[in-house]
């Protein structure tokens, strides 16, 4: 049973981690092909998979930075149990990470996390560059994987790694099986049709999972200082504004990329032509974010 206020501090997590690990709760990493294709076959078996496989496309997590920590857990839970549960196949890219070299620390951050509340499949994938991005053996991990992680990071060298690769076609397959695709910071920036990179001070494409939007991330910290320049450059857009260690999920009743709840600490800020509507932790946001004519 998970316990929230547990696992809502650093050192619960780890207490939380070593009783698990005494007990042999969870089982080691999937580091193979066939261990994935496995698991991913049993779920489409289970009432559950054959569920996700009747819906066809999965959901999206969009989640505002400072990931796998605190009130996060009532997200990425919840992400997990969508996706299937606690033996699906979990597939984390810390790709954004790499320029700075931290991306495997966050990566390891990330499974623990995982494990932390009962995933038993969870792995970090090592798509460090546009070569690994192409390469066979990841995309065919990240097309039976069920529930996808973007983290945090560059946005610029995250987008570049991705686009037109292997591996980003793999995980739209994955995503239009059903499976859960999030992103965290850079990773939720990127799975929007534009963002903005800081660096460049430039507005760019992004893989366009969720068309006529741009993910302005850590909104309560320093992102919702660009809400000027960003509806003045992209009117038409819908800006999203999400807060640290908070995220938004599209698992409302009125469908998938419409009906969403927000999640975490903090809240969710949709902007249209400019105008901020605010949304609490546990309140539904119900969007289709395209264009009004």
């Amino acid at each position: 049973m998970l316990n929230i206020k547990l696992l809502n501090s650093p050192d619960g997590i780890q207490r939380h981690l070593t009783n698990a690990s005494m007990s042999g709760t969870f089982v080691e990493d999937i580091s193979t092909i066939s261990t994935f294709s496995s698991v991913y076959e049993r779920l489409q078996r289970s009432p559950l998979g054959r569920e996700h496989q009747g819906n066809m496309a999965g959901h999206i997590l969009l989640a505002g930075g400072a990931e796998f920590g605190g009130l996060m857990v009532k997200a990425d839970l919840r992400a997990m149990m969508l996706a299937g549960g606690r033996e699906i196949p979990i597939s984390i890219l810390p790709t954004a990470a790499v320029p700075d070299s931290t991306y495997q620390s966050i990566g390891d951050h990330a499974v623990y996390w995982f494990r932390s509340f009962g995933a038993r499949n969870v792995t970090s994938l090592p798509l460090l560059d546009r070569n690994s991005s192409n390469d066979a053996t990841l995309a065919t991990q990240l097309r039976y994987s069920r529930l996808i992680y973007l983290t945090g990071g560059f946005m610029g060298y995250l987008c570049r790694t991705l686009i037109d690769s292997a591996c980003w076609r793999a995980i739209h397959s994955a995503y239009e099986a059903g499976a859960v695709i999030a992103g965290s910071s850079a990773g939720a920036m990127i799975l929007c049709q534009y963002f903005y990179e800081p660096a460049t001070r430039q507005i760019k494409q992004g893989l366009g999972l969720l068309p006529n939007t741009c993910v302005l991330p850590h909104h309560n910290m320093f992102g919702k200082g660009w809400v000027a320049r960003l509806t003045s450059q992209l009117p038409n857009a819908v800006l999203l504004g999400i807060d640290e260690r908070t995220a938004m999920i599209d698992d409302g009743i009125a469908g998938k990329r419409r009906d969403w709840h927000v999640y975490g600490q903090g809240t969710v800020t949709r902007y249209r032509n400019g105008v901020p509507t605010v949304y609490n932790a546990g309140q539904r946001l119900t969007d289709s974010f395209k264009e009004q004519v």
